[in-house]
């Protein structure tokens, strides 16, 4: 078979494919683009370089018309119009941004190397992947498929920090550092919590015949996660106002005001002279 037949061939079987998958999804470079002018709308402490001087009305219009656009190729898969949608969404903007203040004083007010909340907005990675969080929550719960996901996972990329848009998270959330942060699905978080570097909520099994269950843990109020935790499985509660150490792995629940610690040994050792 010459070059050709073998091209059209390959191409009949791309548009065969592409007709069976269930979704079509937005670029990720337009989601990307949302997510910022939003964030740039809603905290203004970033600047951008080439920001024209039009009203904030003006650019409310255009996120409007921005997320409709994201909207457009999910039509066949949304509850309802895609109107509706946006309008639902921009409804709950004000309590998100006011959630997103708390969040942002709370890590200026629990890290001593912060110089002010306006560097936390700007600058935090933690802040950015809370935000990009609670913007794709409002989405899932507006039963909105995979975009939510789309959203999550943009800022994955620019913080290393994974949140999975179907957690339910509390106020004043406080990532420090964040790198390594992994976060899944069926995760609760109450108020008040701070989790540190490669903390993971996960899951002990990972059965797909299990998506539905609950499979993460649940973490109550004013708990502190430090570095590398690893808290597995939807029947593990960390009880309010508990402290959980660097390097634990915990599968069974603690109660409110535990202390749960890793014990390792170190041995120190002298070369001889």
């Amino acid at each position: 078979m010459n070059n050709t037949g073998s091209h059209l061939l390959f191409l009949e079987r791309l548009v065969a494919q592409n007709a069976e998958f269930r979704y079509q999804l937005p670029a990720r470079k337009d989601t990307g683009v949302f997510l910022e002018s939003v964030m740039q709308f809603l905290f203004p402490v970033t600047q951008d370089c080439q920001q024209s001087n039009i009203s904030a009305l003006a650019v409310y219009q255009q996120l409007h018309e921005k997320l409709d656009c994201l909207l457009k190729p999910l039509a066949d898969n949304l509850p309802a119009h895609r109107a509706a949608i946006v309008a639902d969404f921009f409804e709950k903007l004000p309590a998100i941004y006011e959630n997103l203040l708390l969040d942002a004083k709370a890590i200026a007010d629990n890290d001593p190397a912060s110089a002010g909340i306006e560097e936390v907005i700007a600058v935090y990675p933690g802040f950015y992947a809370i935000a990009v969080y609670r913007l794709a929550h409002a989405l899932v719960t507006l039963e909105v498929p995979l975009l939510p996901r789309l959203f999550t996972e943009h800022a994955h990329g620019l913080t290393g920090i994974d949140i999975h848009p179907k957690a339910r998270i509390g106020q004043s959330f406080f990532i420090d550092h964040g790198t390594g942060i992994v976060i899944g699905a069926t995760t609760e978080i109450g108020s008040n919590v701070k989790i540190y570097q490669g903390v993971t909520l996960g899951a002990l099994s990972v059965s797909k015949s299990l998506a539905e269950t609950k499979r993460h843990p649940t973490i109550e109020d004013n708990v502190v996660i430090y570095a590398n935790a690893t808290i597995l499985g939807g029947k593990t509660v960390v009880g309010h106002d508990s402290i959980v150490g660097g390097n634990v792995w915990l599968t069974i629940s603690v109660p409110p005001h535990s202390q749960v610690y890793h014990q390792s040994e170190v041995k120190i050792r002298q070369t001889a002279l």
